[in-house]
């Protein structure tokens, strides 16, 4: 089955094969967060990106492979409720951004600052800081060589906006500021957009809106 993006909690991964790699989507609840594992096609190699909950159910998805690393996309509690679980169960590094790290029960192993790289057998991830949703919020982008990017936002970039800043005005303009510049700004309309929650993107399905946002201020 061709890969869509939609999955519901309780439902099965919606998987996407890609050449050099495969990611795997699963929802979890109780607030139907999205948990991703990539695996890199030439080593077997795997990465998760947020043990949101359910780690019965990630520990499932990730197999007796294990995994090398959990990438947290930021600090809000829906997406580390399973981090500890899934960390004691295979002893995989934990890797966030570093302005949100302190705000994060599981220690974090490795401090991520704009631009770092990320990597996961053969595949690198580069990582982007963006302030507003959280302090340090981080997305993921893995520039594939054969196809377009694909990009992980956690809670900053959704079908419809950027992510809640709660009525703050300056956190707003400095998500979207952030988002534009270094989302918008680099990557082309084609890059495939994985979210915290709900269904995916692409960056040229939401470039259109960037004004219409800016103006409605969320």
């Amino acid at each position: 089955m061709p890969y869509t993006g939609k999955v519901a909690v309780g439902g099965p991964p919606d998987v996407h094969e890609l050449t050099d790699l495969v990611i795997s989507k699963v929802a979890v609840g109780p607030m139907e967060n999205n948990a991703y594992l990539l695996r890199c096609r030439a080593t077997g190699e795997q990465l998760m990106i947020d043990a949101a909950n359910e780690p019965d159910t990630l520990l499932s998805l990730i197999g007796e492979d294990g995994i090398g690393a959990v990438v947290t996309t930021h600090r809000h509690g829906d997406h580390w409720q399973a981090l500890d679980t899934v960390v004691q169960a295979t002893d995989a590094r934990t890797y966030a951004g570093r302005y949100d790290a302190e705000g994060i029960p599981v220690p974090t192993d490795v401090p991520l600052e704009d631009g770092d790289a990320v990597t996961v057998g053969r595949i690198t991830l580069t990582a982007r800081h963006l302030r507003g949703h959280t302090p340090g919020s981080i997305a993921l982008v893995y520039d594939d060589p054969h196809g377009h990017p694909h990009l992980f936002t956690g809670d900053c970039l959704f079908p419809g906006g950027v992510g809640n800043t709660h009525g703050d005005a300056e956190a707003f303009t400095a998500l979207l500021n952030d988002v534009e510049a270094k989302l918008f700004g680099e990557l082309p309309d084609e890059t495939w957009v994985y979210p915290g929650h709900g269904a995916d993107t692409t960056l040229g399905a939401e470039r259109p809106h960037l004004a219409e946002w800016r103006e409605r201020g969320w």
